[in-house]
């Protein structure tokens, strides 16, 4: 069996490492849509339609008090795109994310007796897997 330590992950917008993520899940990477989809003709034959849809989804979880948290608050006000990348450099060593990413809104805020979270979803334009 193998060994994870999640300093090994990091988390990079517009060149900028990102610190200061809540207990928990810190970050997580998808495709939008499925590879294919595949529907059955009437005599029971699959046709297979290859998706070429580029959008991915990275979803960010920062504590409150986040040193990056007005940072990445800054970010999704400025209408601009910019590139993001979560990396992990341990075995197996993956990466994904693009050149191309927003924030799709400011992070919900909940004000409780502990510090809590603020999750940022960002939509990438070029998602890729590595």
């Amino acid at each position: 069996m193998g060994n994870y330590d999640a300093n090994l992950c990091t988390f990079v917008v517009d060149g900028r490492f990102i610190t200061g993520f809540e207990e928990g899940s810190m970050i997580s990477a998808e495709k939008t849509e499925d590879a294919f989809s595949v529907k059955v003709d009437a005599q029971g034959v699959p046709i297979i339609s290859e998706t070429n849809n580029p959008l991915g989804t990275v979803t960010a979880t920062l504590s409150q008090t986040s040193p990056s948290y007005a940072y990445l608050m800054q970010k999704a006000k400025s209408k601009q795109e910019f590139p993001v990348w979560v990396t992990y450099a341990g075995e197996p060593a993956e990466k994904a994310g693009g050149t191309r990413a927003r924030i799709t809104k400011t992070p919900a805020k909940e004000f409780s007796n502990e510090a809590g979270g603020r999750e940022f979803a960002f939509q990438i334009f070029d998602y890729v897997e590595e």
